[in-house]
């Protein structure tokens, strides 16, 4: 059998490469050999996130693969026909369910039935996009392209007790449309009706997030935006402080999860800095969204977006896919705002 061999030590050498790779593999059904997988980590090879995703990948599909286990930096994955159905799929850690998730639901979400998936482990952790970001930023943009899904909480897990549980419901999808997402966000942020502050608190004083949300007002002028602090069920104690800006066609959520030993106020004000950086381009998408979007945009086989300074994921997320796909997807930075880049994908 010949192996489509991918490198994990390319680009950010993560778990980007790993994600990318399993998803593509089973949509273009192309057996894959993954060698220096997380290379570039502290602790490279497979964590029990990682882990889960080969293992959520292999399910889906009933692929056939070797070497997968904890600490492995060399397997391989030859995919199957993919099924539908209720799947489960457990971390055992606070590791992110929406990478998980991420990894198979462009998948199901192509095949000829719908899938109903519950997670268990991580949903806010810092080092990843969070359930909130999949449910309001995230999956409204799918929606726009013809990917119908739904989620339901049970409860929520913070870095590092974990414990999180959710479900989503995955409709198959007929076809999907192409985006074309250029308005900037800056002209949305000028009205404070399309800008919101919410602090999520689990086991702690609301006053965390009460102090937060003060904060960040103070810094942005946003002294008239909704806002909201929410007492939420976890497993542990945690934190996670939003700001949103919503346009005429989707919801930008950036998010910083609370940290012991970090007050409210610096958190508030890393979160504010992120949007004061994002309104100061002319971009229509922020830096975690554009790097999710790509193999959706891809598997609609093209689109385009204005966004900020590609981040190493995104570059390495692109240069997996052209591994696979014989599909033009280009970065190009604007003559006239060198703060903002378009990425363009098509035959």
């Amino acid at each position: 059998m010949t192996y489509l061999v991918i490198d994990g030590a390319q680009g950010e050498g993560g778990g980007q490469v790993l994600r990318t790779a399993l998803t593509l593999s089973i949509i273009t059904k192309r057996p894959i050999e993954i060698v220096n997988i997380r290379a570039n980590r502290k602790k490279p090879g497979l964590l029990r996130q990682h882990l889960t995703a080969v293992m959520a990948a292999q399910a889906i599909c009933n692929a056939t693969t070797e070497g997968v286990e904890l600490g492995a930096q060399h397997i391989r994955f030859t995919p199957g026909v993919v099924q539908p159905g209720a799947y489960r799929f457990a971390i055992g850690t606070a590791g992110s369910t929406v990478l998980v998730c991420q990894t198979i639901l462009p998948v199901l979400a192509l095949a000829n039935g719908a899938s109903r998936v519950t997670f268990e482990g991580g949903t806010h952790n810092g080092m990843s996009p969070s359930l909130c970001f999949l449910e309001h930023s995230y999956l409204p943009l799918l929606q726009h392209m013809g990917i119908y899904c739904k989620v339901k909480r049970s409860s929520l897990g913070f870095y590092p007790a974990g414990g999180g549980k959710w479900e989503i419901d995955i409709a198959p999808s007929v076809s999907l449309s192409q985006l074309r997402l250029n308005e900037a966000a800056r002209q949305f942020a000028a009205n404070q009706k399309n800008c919101q502050l919410h602090a999520l608190v689990s086991q702690l004083p609301l006053s965390i997030g009460e102090r937060e949300v003060k904060t960040a007002k103070a810094i942005l002028n946003w002294h008239d935006a909704a806002s909201l602090v929410t007492n939420v069920d976890s497993r542990g104690p945690g934190n996670s402080f939003q700001l949103r800006l919503s346009s005429n066609t989707h919801t930008s959520v950036f998010e910083v999860v609370g940290e012991f030993g970090v007050s409210a106020e610096r958190v508030a004000k890393r979160c504010a800095g992120r949007v004061k950086n994002f309104v100061r381009s002319n971009a229509a998408i922020e830096e975690q969204l554009a790097d999710q979007l790509l193999i959706p945009m891809v598997l609609a086989g093209g689109g385009s977006f204005t966004t900020t300074k590609p981040t190493p994921h995104t570059t390495t997320n692109i240069s997996v896919i052209k591994q696979f796909v014989d599909i033009n997807v280009s970065a190009k930075q604007h003559h006239d705002d060198e703060s903002c880049w378009t990425i363009s994908i098509g035959r």
